[in-house]
């Protein structure tokens, strides 16, 4: 908890007055929307939040942050949100929390995205975490077959009742359980190409600073700004 707070505080350090920042989700992003929630009330900060779900939008409410939707505004400054994997070449796996969806559209629109994580995060290759499939529901059983034959060994994910997981726009989610991704390029192109499929977790090129929380502090890590959308 405390590697997660120190990379959420840290990346507050980043976000200044007249900002459109994007809000991420999940346990690391947490702590950064808190910080953004107290420099607002305590120090006058003036953003404007575009959040990446459901629950970082209460979040973002109840801190008394001013939210726009993705579509109401032309750009996003900085994106800052976490992420489940993260590799020597700056790929990255996201979706854990069944986010990634809209992570990426947010993402796509962001001049500069900051992923935070703790040292457990970073790994040579993707692939040790399941890699998310947000697919809709009609013919998701035909896509499951297909990517079983395939070999990648896939997962629906299930709630806590035993049921289906659904996302936030009412899609079923598919892990696939790939152990190392040796091209995720490759997979990148060939999963854009299965209809059905609304997105996957694979967030390539996209990232622009990692900061990485352990025993010894926090490392940034300035990537380069490598994928924006008003530039692809």
């Amino acid at each position: 908890m405390e590697l997660k707070k120190a990379v959420g505080l840290k990346a507050a350090e980043y976000i200044k007055s007249g900002m459109i920042v994007g809000l991420g989700t999940g346990s690391t992003a947490y702590y950064f929307v808190e910080e953004i929630g107290r420099r607002v009330k305590e120090e006058g900060l003036e953003v404007t939040g575009v959040t990446t779900s459901i629950r970082t939008k209460e979040q973002a409410l109840s801190l008394g942050i001013p939210l726009k939707n993705i579509d109401d505004v032309t750009h996003v400054d900085i994106t800052v949100d976490g992420a489940d994997e993260i590799s020597t070449d700056f790929h990255g796996i996201k979706g854990g929390g069944g986010a990634h969806l809209i992570e990426k559209i947010v993402a796509s629109n962001s001049k500069e995205i900051i992923w935070i994580v703790d040292d457990s995060k970073m790994v040579d290759k993707l692939g040790a975490f399941p890699l998310p499939l947000e697919v809709i529901k009609y013919g998701s059983q035909q896509i499951f077959n297909h990517l079983e034959e395939k070999g990648y060994k896939p997962t629906f994910r299930m709630d806590e009742t035993g049921g289906k997981y659904l996302t936030d726009e009412d899609n079923y989610i598919i892990d696939l359980h790939l152990g190392t991704i040796e091209n995720p390029t490759a997979l990148e192109a060939e999963l854009n190409q299965m209809v059905g499929v609304v997105e996957h977790g694979l967030f390539l090129n996209m990232v622009t600073r990692v900061l990485v929380g352990s025993a010894d502090g926090v490392q940034d890590i300035a990537i380069g700004r490598q994928y924006y959308s008003e530039g692809k």
